[in-house]
């Protein structure tokens, strides 16, 4: 058989990937915080005795795009949103440290602030404690201050404060909980440039428009991709055909 055949496999594959990726952008497009994926794919020269007119479609890399999102109003004291470049430090599912842009926090029924999901938001000494009966107040620098309804006037108690970092965005990777860490594994470092703001929440950073442009695009490479594998068939049956007559 042709070997077209596994080149356009292999490029139709890329191609389903890709539409994968593109997919779930569009199912996130209204998720908070979200970053939305990239999958780009390269060439690579087949390497054999014959003359070098084949070439497979691999996977070159799976990225992030790091651009921030809209800033939503909300008035909520628990919900926060990062301004410009940065993270916040949350707890993953297996203790370690994990970064979000997600600021959706709530409290728990212990009084540890958490996120949506149940993870504890980190301070910079680990999960913080908002006491109850307290007016929350989250500035911009991730101080958390609580006023005691009824107290004496104008006194602040600082609670907490979150953790805000900005390790370099080639070194974070995405798991599959949609988290992301460094690909060391350490945490990163404070970072006290990172400022955020309270009673806001950030926006995903996907454009609905590009990409559905992107996902027409790519059923049509699909479709293109396809008719080369038919095409391969139908050369390798009339090849049989000739050499059957003989």
């Amino acid at each position: 058989m042709d070997r077209l055949i596994y080149t356009a496999m292999s490029g139709a594959r890329n191609t389903l990937e890709q539409q994968g990726a593109v997919a779930h952008n569009i199912a996130n497009a209204d998720s908070t915080g979200f970053r939305a994926e990239l999958h780009m794919m390269r060439a690579v020269e087949v390497k054999s005795e014959a003359l070098p007119t084949r070439a497979f479609a691999v996977n070159a890399s799976v990225a992030s795009d790091f651009t921030p999102g809209p800033l939503q109003q909300t008035g909520r004291p628990f919900d926060v949103a990062v301004e410009g470049k940065g993270w916040l430090a949350v707890q993953g599912a297996d203790g370690g440290e994990a970064y979000t842009r997600n600021g959706s926090f709530e409290v728990s029924p212990n009084g540890v602030l958490q996120t949506r999901d149940g993870r504890p938001v980190l301070g910079d000494g680990g999960p913080i404690t908002i006491p109850p009966d307290n007016e929350i107040v989250i500035g911009r620098d991730g101080s958390i201050s609580a006023v005691q309804p009824g107290g004496k006037a104008n006194v602040v108690n600082v609670v907490g404060q979150l953790k805000l970092v900005n390790p370099p965005e080639q070194d974070l990777v995405r798991g599959e909980d949609g988290l992301f860490r460094q690909r060391s594994g350490a945490p990163a470092a404070v970072d006290e440039r990172v400022q955020v703001a309270g009673g806001f929440l950030e926006g995903s950073n996907v454009n609905v428009v590009d990409q559905m442009v992107t996902m027409i695009a790519l059923a049509r490479q699909f479709e293109m991709q396809t008719k080369m594998l038919q095409n391969a068939e139908a050369n390798d049956r009339a090849g049989a055909q000739i050499l059957a007559s003989r």
